[in-house]
């Protein structure tokens, strides 16, 4: 747990899981509305992570040039913005496409037979 947490877990909870997590879902959305390929959003997430972190040293001292909190915070923006892309994703490809594909369920798709 203390991959996550520094000192104070409504810290974490606020600035990475609600702002980041947030932030990270719509960049998802946004990177799958252009047709941009998944590693993109892998790519876009690493500058968000660092701006995370910086927030968290900013507004409650934590440490900066923490690669253990910078890594697993990363993986979390990560998490969602492929949430927020895959979710876009199956929506496009439904609504674009339906005489090719359908719905399937929350996350994924399949082609008509």
């Amino acid at each position: 747990m203390s991959l996550f947490l520094e000192d104070n877990p409504w810290v974490f909870l606020l600035l990475t899981v609600v702002l980041g997590g947030g932030a990270a879902f719509l960049a998802g959305r946004a990177l799958a509305k252009d047709w941009r390929p998944l590693t993109s959003v892998i790519l876009f997430m690493i500058p968000l992570g660092a701006g995370v972190r910086f927030l968290h040293f900013a507004l409650f001292q934590h440490q900066l040039f923490s690669l253990t909190h910078y890594i697993s915070h990363t993986l979390i923006l990560m998490a969602f913005a492929v949430l927020g892309y895959r979710l876009k994703r199956v929506s496009q490809m439904v609504t674009q496409y339906p005489w090719l594909y359908e719905r399937t369920g929350t996350l994924s798709w399949r082609q008509k037979p």
